[in-house]
């Protein structure tokens, strides 16, 4: 084709040395090229060195950069540029010279004669028109040759470089085959088209008066050689590949290297080179020689070629290395895996056996073959399936195999078993529920194919009594399934992270739109959540196009029908709405400094992030539009270890509404096993200095005005197998200053909110009036019993079993009278596990309530051991030392376990109050023996009634000794009763969601217990009635017998 301008040639002249050489020569080489050389095409195998395919390429890049029709465009001075390859002689350029290039490594060596040596010498050749020049065709002759050289002669000339000028004076530059430009001209100038997927330059752009052109790889060990040096080879141990086992891919190089790359050309796919990064199989290490690509648990989406790119001796270079992987069984598709067939409405079935593609040629058949297709040979892009379809019914079961074969590999055999439905069988009728399901015999899974462009299966259980079961799908749409897969191989390591994430996030937002199933909302989980784990691992920042995406998503996804799409979903993986937490957590703190500060805000979404310098300034404190409006604080304090970092610091408040009402409702064990309700927001703040993230600081929260009492909680994520749950470590709940509302503060960073109890118990003033009434007349009512029982001891303790009736009495007067007073200055002290009077207050109180109950079973053994062994009665100091055991050992062991068992877990306290956590399993070391004592002491006062009321011959008690335990039998049973009910209460009203009734009436027995045990246990005494009335001289001793209770 002519062009309209003057074309300009680059040569390359080789000339052969004729005369008596040069003893030295010194003429520039310039080092070599990227992968040149015609015949490395013939080199391509396992292993090979691209050709000049690629240069063919991209001297079409550089033409088709001209808006013209013909080949060259433009209305400048085209041109070609050459080299001439000479022998060792002092020649000179005829022309501009390495224009735009660098000069190499000179030639240095010894000639002798008859030897020749290779020269290069670079000129321009302008011509006037498109026409091939004549002259070219012939010897050229050589510049005038100094008195010590002998002329030589052209042996052979090659184009190096095509360039066309453009009409704005830019010149496009591309190299021919067998050459390459130098590494630093491709890092100075701009190319033609934006690079092709990570390829070494080819075409470049010069601007006048620069020039360039392309050099010639370096030649081997010997003087002249066709073949380049290249300076360094790939070893793998096999071109194919064990499936699961670990790649070891090494470059060995002899020359100093620099800008390493890996990367791997699938056959399907990305159309072009994929780079590889270190990631979860991924690893790349280097030492002193050499270089080792290492892939772990390699698979069929791992074969492919694998291209090693690298810069040495002033050029880049590329090696290949082909690997294969042959396929597994669990690559291979069946659909069904199983099926059961009635002969009677079936006559025929369908069989299909597919497999991803594989460059290894697998021959698919089935056996036993009747009815199948022909051997189908498997070497075409994309997925292939063998389909076998029998129009007669077998006679029995039978099971077929799909045979998968390929030369030199192990076959591959997969089964698929037919069940013949026989006369008697149980069955599940024909149906039509979202899919056509035949009848199915008992026991089995019946199975359908999805609808178009989702993958997946249909199946449904046929019950063992001939009912259908429910219909599991897992079909999903093949867009979501293809973002999650790429999601998994980038995180991996196959890829570009910093272009594909915000690629993946903007598809991510448009494919929100073809959800409809929990396995589509599980797949777009998935996706944001290996998306997430790629930022975090190569620490990538995002910018604010792909950040908006994000959040726009996740509003979208937080908007998803909870019943039929979010609660399904969860069903096949709990951890669902966690993930999704963590994910946006970990994207949105990945925002680029420059995009800081940045607001946004969607119904269920509210970012805002700002950008600190070095110095610090005051609190940080950021507040959103929510109801009731949410702020939070971090003080200037937590903020100053950040101060030394000399880095700027970021800080980022995400608010998700409904997220935690997806959460799992699992609490940890602070918490108890209560059921609580959230405020329907969770905030989460996270903090990045010097790409770091800062998880400590101190961090105030107003959630609003609650009026009911809540718990502070951050959601955890390793709690409950990685499920996630919630947790108040850390969290504390601190009544406002300066308003009404209750604040949060937490000692660490991460998600937040407030869980309330379900069956909480609103603050009532007038229970705790009466609480602290009724403690207080309990209180004055035992000062009054010890008053009683100094005046009279003396007077009713006068034989032995008054006196253990009593002594227990007085002993359970004491711990009861501690109890309260130690109750009732309770709230007085600090909340809290960390305040020791707390604590303190918290044990004494357990272990001296428990202590009352336990010397009134004292109380109650006593009289059975009076009643059932009457001619076998122990001392009177024997009997005192095992109930002061049972009254004060047994309850400061309940007490002590407790305290050991449940601290540490974070159970032992309640929220805000100095006793035991009422939602955990604390209150049962109290709860649980006082229901214990009290059904004793009901089956001994059942026994001592009998006993008492019809007593035999042999076994009846004196006079005396029968009133004194009748005493006993009265006073347990008032008192048993009375607190046998208000413990009760007391447990209904912590495990059920009850009315105010019941409240009220438990706190009323509760803080009377004192009031009973004055009237029923000492002032209803006749004895003691009588000294009181001996005492203040109103009434005369009786003449009678003493008797102890009338």
């Amino acid at each position: 084709m002519v062009c309209p301008a003057a074309p300009v040639l680059l040569l390359a002249m080789t000339l052969p040395l004729v005369g008596p050489p040069v003893a030295r020569a010194s003429q520039p080489v310039s080092k070599t090229g990227v992968r040149t050389a015609s015949l490395q095409r013939q080199q391509r195998g396992p292993l090979g060195v691209r050709g000049s395919e690629e240069n063919q390429r991209l001297r079409e890049d550089a033409a088709s950069a001209h808006p013209s029709g013909n080949s060259y465009g433009g209305t400048g001075s085209p041109s070609l540029w050459a080299q001439l390859l000479c022998p060792a002689l002092p020649l000179e350029p005829q022309g501009p010279s390495q224009a735009g290039g660098e000069t190499g490594q000179q030639l240095d060596q010894e000639s002798r004669a008859g030897e020749s040596a290779l020269l290069s010498v670079y000129v321009q050749l302008v011509f006037s028109h498109g026409g091939w020049p004549a002259a070219l065709s012939k010897p050229l002759p050589l510049p005038p040759a100094s008195a010590s050289s002998s002329p030589g002669t052209l042996a052979g000339l090659s184009l190096t470089t095509e360039c066309n000028v453009k009409p704005d004076g830019l010149t496009y530059c591309a190299c021919l085959s067998g050459y390459q430009w130098n590494a630093s001209i491709c890092s100075r100038h701009q190319l033609c088209q934006p690079p092709h997927n990570h390829q070494p330059c080819g075409c470049l752009v010069f601007s006048p008066p620069e020039a360039g052109y392309c050099q010639v790889l370096p030649p081997g060990e010997t003087p002249v050689s066709c073949l380049p040096a290249v300076p360094g080879s790939l070893s793998l141990n096999s071109w194919l590949q064990v499936p699961g086992h670990t790649l070891n891919l090494t470059l060995h190089t002899s020359q100093e290297t620099t800008s390493l790359n890996w990367f791997l050309r699938r056959h399907t796919g990305s159309p072009g080179p994929i780079p590889l990064q270190p990631g979860t199989q991924v690893s790349l290490t280097s030492s002193q020689g050499q270089a080792v690509l290492s892939i772990r648990n390699i698979s069929h989406e791992w074969e492919g070629e694998y291209m090693c790119c690298f810069e040495a001796q002033g050029f880049r270079w590329e090696l290949y290395q082909l690997v294969r992987v042959p396929l597994q069984v669990t690559d291979v598709a069946r659909l069904p895996d199983q099926l059961s067939i009635s002969c009677a409405t079936s006559p025929g079935f369908q069989l299909s056996c597919c497999i991803p593609y594989t460059p290894l040629g697998y021959l698919a058949s089935w056996s036993p073959g009747e009815g199948s297709e022909a051997p189908a040979s498997f070497n075409t892009p994309g997925d292939q399936c063998l389909v076998l379809a029998t129009q007669h019914c077998p006679a029995a079961d039978i099971t077929y195999t799909c045979d998968l074969q390929s030369p030199g590999l192990t076959p591959l055999r997969v089964p698929v078993s037919v069940t013949i439905i026989q006369d008697g069988d149980t069955t599940c009728p024909e149906d039509s529920a979202v899919v056509a399901w035949n009848v199915t015999k008992a026991g089995h899974v019946a199975q359908a194919p999805c609808p178009v462009n989702r993958t997946g299966m249909v199946k449904r259980t046929c019950g063992p009594d001939g009912a259908w079961g429910p219909i599991h799908s897992s079909c999903t749409d093949t867009r979501l399934l293809a973002l999650l897969r790429r999601a998994q191989l980038l995180w991996a390591g196959q890829g570009w992270p910093a272009e594909e994430v915000p690629q993946s996030l903007a598809q991510l937002l448009e494919q929100t739109e073809v959800v409809s199933s929990p396995s589509d909302l599980l797949a777009l989980l998935g996706t944001m959540t290996f998306l997430a784990k790629v930022v975090a691992d190569t620490r990538i920042p995002l910018r604010r196009s792909a950040l908006e995406a994000l959040l726009k998503t996740t509003d979208k996804v937080l908007d998803m029908d909870t019943s039929s799409l979010w609660t399904p979903a969860q069903v096949q993986k709990p951890s669902a709405a966690s993930d999704l937490l963590l994910a946006v957590e970990t994207l949105s703190h990945s925002l680029c400094p420059q995009d800081h500060p940045f607001s946004f805000s969607l119904p269920n979404v509210q970012l805002q992030t700002q950008l600190l310098t070095p110095t610090v300034p005051a609190d940080y404190r950021v507040s959103f539009s929510t109801q009731p409006p949410l702020w939070a604080q971090i003080p200037r304090r937590s903020l100053a270890p950040l101060d030394t970092s000399n880095s700027n610091i970021t800080i980022t408040s995400l608010v998700l509404r409904k997220l935690d009402h997806l959460l799992p409702s699992n609490y940890g064990q602070e918490l108890g096993d209560s059921l609580y309700a959230t405020p329907g927001l969770v905030l989460s703040i996270s903090i990045m200095a010097g790409g770091q993230a800062f998880n400590q600081g101190e961090v105030t929260m107003d959630f609003g005005d609650r009026d009911n009492p809540f718990h502070c909680v951050f959601w955890d994520h390793h709690l409950f197998q990685g499920n996630g749950g919630w947790s108040g470590e850390g969290c504390q709940v601190q009544a406002a200053n300066a308003s009404a509302t209750t604040q949060c503060i937490c000692r660490h960073l991460t998600a937040f909110s407030i869980l309330m109890s379900r069956h909480t118990v609103p603050g009532n003033p007038t229970l705790e009036l009466l609480s602290q009434v009724g403690l207080g007349a309990s209180i004055l009512a035992l000062l009054v019993c010890l008053g009683v029982y100094r005046l009279v001891w003396r007077v009713v303790v006068r034989n032995k079993l008054a006196y253990l009736r009593h002594a227990a009495l007085l002993n359970v007067v004491l711990c009861l009278l501690a109890a309260d007073t130690c109750f009732l200055g309770a709230p007085l002290l600090p909340p809290g596990p960390r305040s020791p009077l707390c604590l303190a207050a918290a044990f004494l109180c357990h272990f001296l309530y428990l202590a009352t109950f336990f010397w009134m079973l004292a109380q109650a053994l006593m009289l059975a051991h009076q009643l059932l062994f009457v001619f076998h009665q122990l001392s009177k100091r024997r009997v005192l030392s095992l109930m002061v055991v049972l009254g004060y050992l047994c309850p400061m062991g309940f007490a002590g376990a407790a305290l050991g068992l449940y601290l540490p877990r974070g159970q032992y306290l309640g929220e805000g109050v100095c006793w035991l956590d009422g939602k955990g399993g604390a209150r049962y070391t109290f709860v649980g023996p006082v229901l214990v004592i009290v059904g004793l002491n009901g089956l001994v006062l059942a026994m001592a009634m009998l006993k008492l009321l019809r007593p035999s011959l042999s076994e009846g008690p004196q006079a005396e000794k029968r009133q004194a335990l009748l005493g006993v039998m009265k006073a347990l049973l008032v008192l048993t009763p009375i607190f046998g009910l208000t413990w009760g209460l007391g447990l209904a009203t912590l495990l059920e969601e009850v009315s105010m009734v019941p409240h009220y009436i438990f706190t009323i027995l509760n803080t009377s217990q004192g009031v009973f045990i004055l009237l029923f246990g000492c002032l209803m005494d006749k004895k003691v009635q009588e000294a009181l009335l001996k005492r203040f001289g109103c009434a005369q001793p009786p003449n009678s017998t003493i008797s102890l209770v009338s």
